[in-house]
């Protein structure tokens, strides 16, 4: 919320005659070992502690140090309103935030609203405490994503905090020693944090002698022990007496401790105030009350997402080490900071104020751009109707084939991550079937999990899972449970295979497991990643990465695609045209059954079974792209095949079982003429042995063959028509978008109506101004720019720009539609009925579309998403769309897809009925061109259809 707010104050300071770190962050980046997202970062940093001179963010908020100066003379508010705010510091600052803009849209628009009305019923300070949770201490979130250098960010922290340290000892904004919280989810990052934070070279960010002086100074210390000895004391409690032997004056002590097991262990969340001194948790608060004695102390913590689930535990430690002077800074680190739940904040009696994102996020640097810049670029492929194990056979195909005879210039292999949601199915299923069916050497797999009752690992499996990175090892196909999703630092790892869903999984877990391939392996190269998800996982990832990392899969996915391509930037003027929102009727259908049968009929609904069987057959279907799943991708189908062993007596039995025994085996074998025929259909003949199918839905086909064996009950359906309302552009998907030539307008004729738009001009006054211009060439004697000058026109286009064009420009798919569209606007009929004509076929980016419904017999069934192309309309006095004629253009092909076909007969019908009976005339008519005939051909009927409709 507040990082680009802090990103435009710090380019300001850093371009100010005032700013004494230019030396320094110039000598950082000549030095070229950090990433530009590193260097931003810790100018953010440096500029917090010396022009924020390390305040807590609540103070700096409430003194108006991110105020973007608005200007209450300017605004439409009332006097009362006007004078409380230019007499309040803490009132103005929150106003002002709550305006700012974010794509498109006021951040917090309730709470501007709140305090325009009753500007002397909040309490300001109190909202702004509460919005940066209650601390009264330095406390700043850094958002980079994995692979970005988030550790090494750290140690450059703890050197420059040193660095400036040294030079001003007494200055309480710097802090003199460390600790490092691990979350206890990422014990197996301990290690090398450690390893990265002491190999770290200072001499990135500090100049010499100074690097070399301040690395001799430092000093490493692991506090591994989750507990204290029995009957603790310090000389037995290993952790505290590495704390105690460093006091009372320490200078560059790092400890890195494991959060949760370590510091937070039975603290006492109720309140109470002898947090430290109760007798039954002394051994547990020995720890904590000595780290609370290191002076001048900075507290980073890794992954910050997971300590807010131990948020209150770890406020409370934090909080009474720093009644006690101690703390400098609480640094948080993390690629999501998103809150899994909404922090609630109370304004007045019936005001709340609901904000998932981490409110204390100071620098943001977003996960589209890593992967511009260093991550690998991803390859999605979601799977469709395959079992797990299918999907881990064709993830495991495709990843050899992509990447099996490559090595990495370190002397590493690439290698792929089978994440399964149990140790069971890991050790039962996944396992056996990779040695087994993929003929996979087990020297090549590793399996690593924690262990249970039932299964346990080798001692040298952490060891091999520890030296995955490295040359040595050869394993390909990594098996693991409920590891290796955060902190695991594997730049080898090249594939990820999702193939079901954990039951426990989040949505944070599904962007962070399937981020764990993106690591650049060479610095500088560019490097492609696969990854491998059912369509479950694929719908949580993209859901995940729209509210995490502020973006889609649609963006992600585009990102190679768009990879040295110019961007055209893309501008909404839904504001300027005023455009309201289109107000209509959907069907929505309700379904009930009610039995029709007497007897069940079991043999003639076992013999339509035989006859539609091939309707159970699934062409397993394989998408291909980047990140982005609204791109069309490449689809491609698999053979058939099976693996699993068919035996029809076995079958008879299983279907007999999986009916509870409600249905016996001597049953089913009555009908053995009407089963065997469906049993063959659904197996296949290998070398003798017959296997099942796998194409062939066995379950709903012995599903069906269970309910032959039950009286048949009808779904009907229960049809309502209900209001709704849609917005013809979502601004807040509206991205940039890769130059093609079927973007239209093109980016002179966008430059000009976007000028136009905010400084009108008439033709004489565009004349007359280009005059004035020649005229002072002339006098200048530049004659060379005067023929560019006098060559200038207005664009025809700009004549009618408040009769389309709500954002620019159309992301058109053909050079027939900007044609169409061109030739639209220049109807006379359309510009005496004073009409607009809108694009609406861009999906993912219009809140139009319409569900539609088929009906056979009695029952509704629907038949898809129905968004239009074009769309004319008409606005009445109010400025509400009285008329819209709905414009569909298709190509010759669609002429016979069977699914526009039921689409079109919905909205021609259906949907044409339901909103004139409802609006109680015709609001939408609908027009079906085939843009295969002539143009003007098209055009015409056009110009006839608005003739007809819009004829009030």
């Amino acid at each position: 919320m507040l990082n680009k707010i802090i990103r435009n104050k710090t380019v300001q300071w850093l371009q100010s005659p005032d700013c004494s770190v230019n030396e320094l962050i110039t000598y950082i980046k000549n030095k070229g070992q950090l990433r530009d997202t590193q260097i931003e970062a810790i100018e953010t940093f440096l500029f917090l502690k010396i022009q924020g001179q390390n305040k807590p963010l609540w103070q700096l908020f409430a003194e108006g140090f991110f105020t973007n100066g608005t200007d209450l003379s300017k605004l439409d508010i009332n006097q009362n309103a006007r004078e409380f705010l230019e007499n309040n510091k803490e009132a103005f600052s929150l106003f002002d935030f709550a305006r700012q803009k974010v794509k498109g849209k006021k951040q917090l628009p309730n709470l501007e609203q709140e305090i325009i009305k009753s500007p002397e019923e909040l309490d300001y300070q109190e909202i702004i405490k509460k919005l940066f949770y209650n601390v009264n201490y330095s406390d700043y979130l850094m958002s980079l994503p994995m692979g970005s250098g988030k550790t090494y960010l750290m140690a450059a922290f703890i050197y420059l905090d040193l660095y400036f340290a040294s030079n001003e000892p007494e200055n309480k904004n710097f802090a003199h020693n460390f600790l490092v919280l691990i979350p206890s989810g990422l014990k197996t990052s301990i290690g090398p944090s450690l390893r990265t934070i002491e190999d770290f070279d200072p001499s990135w960010v500090i100049p010499e002698p100074a690097a070399t002086n301040l690395k001799k100074q430092l000093k490493f210390d692991v506090l591994d022990e989750a507990k204290s000895a029995k009957k603790s004391n310090k000389a037995r409690n290993p952790n505290a007496q590495k704390v105690n032997e460093i006091l009372p004056d320490p200078f560059g002590q790092v400890f890195i401790v494991n959060a949760e097991k370590v510091i937070l262990n039975r603290v006492d969340t109720t309140g109470q105030t002898n947090l430290f001194e109760d007798d039954e948790d002394k051994k547990a608060n020995e720890l904590r009350a000595l780290i609370g004695k290191i002076p001048n102390l900075s507290i980073l913590i890794d992954e910050v997402h997971h300590a807010a689930k131990s948020d209150i535990k770890l406020r409370q430690v934090v909080n009474r080490w720093n009644d006690r002077g101690s703390i400098t800074t609480v640094l948080g680190f993390s690629g999501t900071p998103y809150l899994s739940t909404a922090e609630k904040i109370q304004l007045t009696e019936d005001d709340t104020l609901r904000i998932s994102e981490i409110t204390n996020t100071v620098y943001y640097y977003p996960l589209t751009n890593a992967i511009e810049d260093f991550l690998k670029n991803p390859t999605v492929k979601i799977a469709d109707n395959l079992t797990h194990l299918q999907i881990i056979k064709e993830g495991i195909n495709d990843f050899n084939e992509t990447y099996g005879d490559l090595t990495y210039a370190n002397g590493t292999i690439p290698k792929v991550a089978i994440y399964c949601s149990n140790i069971e199915m890991l050790e039962e299923e996944v396992y056996p079937f990779l040695q087994s069916d993929l003929k996979i050497h087990p020297d090549e797999i590793l399996r690593f999990h924690g262990g249970n009752k039932t299964y346990s690992l080798p001692k040298e499996n952490e060891l091999q899972f520890k030296s995955l990175d490295t040359a040595i090892s050869k394993k390909k196909y990594i098996l693991l449970v409920a590891i290796g999703k955060e902190g695991w630092d594997c730049k080898s790892l090249t594939s990820v295979i999702l193939p079901q869903k954990s039951k426990s999984a989040s949505k944070n877990a599904i962007i962070q497991t399937t981020c764990r391939c993106l690591r650049q392996v060479t610095k500088g190269n560019d490097e492609s990643a696969l990854i491998w998800l059912n369509r479950e996982n694929a719908t949580i990832l993209n859901k995940a990465l729209e509210k995490e990392q502020n973006t889609s899969i649609e963006e992600l996915n585009n990102l190679d695609k768009n990879k040295g391509a110019d961007l055209i930037e893309r501008h909404s003027r839904m504001g300027f045209l005023k455009l309201p929102k289109i107000d209509y009727y959907q069907l929505k259908v309700k379904y009930q059954s009610i039995e029709e049968e007497d007897k069940p009929n079991t043999k003639i609904k076992l013999e339509e079974l035989l006859k539609s069987i091939k309707d159970y057959k699934a062409n397993y279907a394989i998408t291909t792209k980047g990140l982005d799943f609204l791109d069309e991708g490449e689809l491609s189908f698999l053979n058939s095949s099976g693996i699993k062993l068919a035996n029809y007596n076995h079958w008879i039995a299983n279907i007999s079982k999986d009916s509870f025994s409600t249905i016996s085996t001597k049953e089913l074998h009555q009908f053995d003429e009407q089963l065997k025929p469906i049993f063959k259909a659904i197996t296949l003949n290998n070398e003798g042995n017959l296997f099942f199918n796998e194409q062939f839905d066995t379950y709903k086909i012995e599903s069906k063959i269970r309910v032959a064996f039950s009286i048949k009950r009808e779904l009907t359906t229960e049809e309502e028509i209900i209001p709704k309302e849609a917005n013809l552009l979502i601004v807040d998907k509206l991205k940039s978008i890769a130059k093609h030539k079927n973007l239209y307008p093109n980016e002179e004729v966008t430059k000009q109506i976007l000028q136009f738009d905010s400084n009108p001009l008439s033709t004489e006054d565009f004349n007359k101004k280009k005059q004035e211009r020649i005229l002072k060439l002339t006098e200048q004697g530049k004659f060379d720019e005067i023929a560019k000058v006098a060559a200038e026109t207005i664009n025809p286009l700009i004549e009618q720009k408040d009769k389309s064009f709500h954002l620019l420009p159309y992301n058109f798919d053909s050079g027939f539609e900007s044609q169409f569209l061109n030739e639209i606007l220049k109807l006379k009929d359309f510009k005496e009925n004073n009409l607009e004509i809108y694009f609406n076929g861009e999906r993912g980016i219009t809140e139009f579309v319409i569900n539609c419904f088929a009906k056979k017999g009695k029952r509704w069934n629907k038949v898809g998403k129905y968004t239009t192309d074009f769309l004319i309309i008409k606005r009445n006095t109010k400025d509400a769309i009285h008329k819209a004629l709905i414009i569909e253009t298709k190509g010759e092909g669609y002429a016979n897809d069977k699914d526009f076909i039921k689409k079109k007969n919905f909205i021609e019908t259906d949907f044409l009925k339901h909103n004139e009976d409802k609006f109680g005339y015709k609001k939408f008519d609908f027009l079906y061109l085939e843009d295969s005939n002539k143009l003007l051909d098209n055009i015409a009927e056009v110009n006839q259809r608005i003739n007809q409709f819009f004829k009030d």
